[in-house]
């Protein structure tokens, strides 16, 4: 099940350079992970400060 990111991110960009697949991007408000390219690994999740990302 792909990451998404909710509503709690602050946008601090932490998650991007970790991201193993560069499948998290900046996005109007929050970050954005495009779900066609997530293998669901949670390292986005793990240095996220506020753990926004979370499994669909």
């Amino acid at each position: 099940m792909a990451y998404v990111i909710g509503d709690a991110c602050i946008s601090c960009g932490a998650c991007e350079p970790e991201c193993p697949v560069n499948c998290i991007s900046a996005g109007d408000d929050i970050y954005v992970i495009d779900e066609t390219k997530c293998i669901e690994c949670g390292t986005c999740n793990s240095v996220c400060p506020v753990d926004a990302p979370q499994p669909e």
